[in-house]
């Protein structure tokens, strides 16, 4: 008995006739193409009027699109390289913004732990189209010690503690009920002991060298300014002199 899956051909239609197929295809560009953007008024920016810094406009920025209803602010995505040099990309959330950088967690031994080790820069994206606008942040990631990671974790919810008590984060899962027994042992452990330790959870800080603000405009002139670190900031990185602000075309 030939199976459904066997069924479908390597290039993409269905072994019978290809209806189907081709009624999925039409529909996907039906629908890709009938999409519109930034539709409602938008807020408006003066890159004349910004901050000599990225950090306070990246904080002011994030609170607006909060308050505009944007879902989960808070998400980002997360690019990295691995050993072969093929880019990687994810999405997790933010944990702070201050002085030092833009604050993210994950497990030590994930791939992404493990490509931040070989190769400790990264780039991170925000994308909140309630408002048109997107945040690009690239620069050199910093692995927090044990401490500060551990307090990461402690002011977190149950169930995060209990994903990160379930570890085996990016490695290869046998089947979905071993994931339900080692969810349910680490979710009875959070719940019984709210400090326990998972020793593989870091927390990281991306200090930036460049940070790019975008603003999505309906006429499509777009208005991107982008702060980057001089090269001679030397020690007292992160004051007002060691940014250089730039226009650029959209």
């Amino acid at each position: 008995m030939t199976s459904e899956i066997s069924e479908i051909g390597t290039d993409g239609t269905d072994g019978a006739d290809g209806t189907e197929a081709t009624e999925a295809t039409d529909d996907f560009h039906a629908t890709l193409h009938s999409l519109r953007v930034w539709d409602s008024p938008l807020p408006r920016f003066d890159p004349g009027s910004a901050p000599a810094e990225p950090l306070p406009l990246f904080r002011e920025w994030f609170v607006h699109a909060a308050r505009a209803g944007q879902l989960e602010p808070h998400t980002m995505s997360l690019a990295t390289v691995d050993g072969a040099g093929r880019p990687d990309v994810r999405t997790l959330m933010l944990h702070d913004a201050d002085a030092r950088g833009w604050h993210f967690a994950s497990h030590a031994t994930s791939a992404k732990g493990v490509q931040l080790a070989a190769r400790p820069r990264a780039a991170l994206g925000f994308y909140w189209p309630t408002v048109a606008r997107q945040i690009r942040i690239r620069g050199r990631v910093t692995a927090c010690g044990p401490e500060e990671s551990r307090a990461d974790l402690a002011v977190r919810s149950r169930g995060a503690l209990a994903a990160a008590l379930t570890g085996h984060q990016s490695e290869v899962l046998e089947s979905a009920e071993d994931l339900v027994r080692a969810s349910e042992r680490a979710w009875e452990r959070a719940g019984a002991e709210p400090d326990a330790p998972a020793p593989t959870w870091t927390r990281y800080v991306l200090d930036a060298d460049e940070v790019e603000f975008f603003q999505g405009e309906p006429a499509r002139r777009h208005t991107r300014l982008r702060y980057r670190r001089t090269t001679d900031a030397g020690p007292d990185a992160g004051t007002g002199s060691s940014w250089v602000r730039e226009l650029l075309w959209p």
